[in-house]
């Protein structure tokens, strides 16, 4: 345990050393290549802004509207058997926005317990699953992509992989 908490705490600064050292020994201006790739970084946020705007006030609008709670609702009742109701909202939040399911998953863990069995599928499935939405229209907009192919089926189907194996983990961690 000793071992990974110093290499945790170390890897960060020796990555910066060889960089730095790797810079110096090639005879490179480090701080202007670190100025030039800041600057590089900078336009990028500007050009995605209205992508971020528009998914985050999205999200608030999916919450507010109480749209989540009749869609778990309604699937609830069609997957009952499988899928426990209270986590429906957390998966399909989180194809849009992190934050967003972090807020829902720290609700169940306040009404369930982290060591419930919602408890453990709710954070098994935040490190499962990705925000698809998100990252895919980060993605697309800083690259310029417009044909986006069969990226969305994928990244969904890949979403509901991570989102069973969450609940079957949940289930063997519990038994």
């Amino acid at each position: 345990m000793r071992l990974l908490l110093f290499v945790s705490n170390t890897i960060i600064p020796l990555l910066i050393f060889y960089i730095v050292g790797t810079g110096l020994i090639q005879k490179q201006n480090i701080y202007e290549e670190f100025i030039r790739g800041a600057e590089d970084g900078f336009h990028t946020v500007i050009k995605i802004m209205p992508t971020l705007i528009g998914l985050m006030v999205a999200v608030g609008v999916l919450r507010a509207s109480g749209l989540l709670d009749t869609l778990s609702f309604l699937l609830g009742a069609a997957v009952k058997q499988i899928i426990p109701a209270e986590i429906i909202p957390v998966f399909v939040i989180r194809l849009f926005s992190n934050s967003a399911a972090t807020g829902l998953v720290l609700d169940i863990f306040k009404e369930h317990g982290t060591d419930s069995l919602l408890g453990y599928t709710a954070s098994i499935m935040m490190s499962s699953t990705e925000t698809v939405f998100y990252t895919m229209s980060l993605y697309f907009m800083s690259v310029k992509i417009k044909k986006t192919r069969w990226t969305l089926p994928g990244a969904l189907l890949a979403a509901v992989a991570g989102a069973a194996a969450s609940i079957v983990l949940a289930q063997i961690i519990l038994s």
